[in-house]
């Protein structure tokens, strides 16, 4: 008995991102790199993706695409286009502090951040604040902010990840840190 399988149809793609007024881009050694001001974002590119810049936009080009390139090529316009967002406006996440049996406090020392009285523990809790991250806490929210989407959410990730609980019943304790609010994305 023979099969036939049938050939994924291979595509050229073809996208333009306008660069906005103010952002200036240039690529260099296989680095994408966009500046406004002080602040500089760096993206290395993936080499199977033809990319230019010609009259203020960004050329993205591949050419008989297959699956796993169209894959990579939409990751990367994503990325480029979050660049381009974090240069103009940046990201913000907001988290909640819960704590519902022992009154949890955070604070910020020494470039970490350090949880005390999490559940009563008398050891504090403490995460590292990446680099490019700015963070503020008011009584029980903390605001984490960035240029760099992934930075602002890494951070965001590793405080909810050092308060999650256990071994424990969750419905009875729910105290913690959680992410209440995240910057809207659009893709396309």
């Amino acid at each position: 008995m023979l099969t036939y399988f049938k050939m994924a149809e291979r595509r050229n793609i073809l996208e333009e991102i306008i660069i906005p007024e103010g952002i200036e881009a240039k690529i260099e050694d296989n680095i994408l790199k966009l500046k406004k001001g002080e602040d500089e974002l760096k993206r290395v590119l993936n080499k199977k993706i033809n990319i230019k810049i010609e009259n203020n936009k960004i050329i993205l080009e591949v050419k008989k695409t297959t699956k796993k390139e169209k894959k990579i090529f939409w990751t990367l316009y994503a990325h480029i286009k979050n660049m381009i967002k974090g240069l103009e406006e940046g990201f913000k996440y907001k988290l909640q502090i819960v704590s519902v049996h022992f009154p949890i406090t955070a604070s910020i020392e020494n470039n970490e951040i350090i949880i005390k009285n999490f559940l009563g523990e008398k050891k504090e809790r403490k995460e590292k604040i990446i680099p490019n991250v700015n963070i503020d806490i008011n009584k029980d929210i903390i605001e984490i902010s960035s240029k760099f989407i992934e930075s602002a959410g890494q951070m965001a990730a590793n405080l909810e990840k050092l308060t999650k609980i256990r071994k424990k019943d969750r419905r009875i304790f729910q105290d913690g840190i959680y992410i209440t609010e995240k910057p809207r994305r659009k893709f396309l």
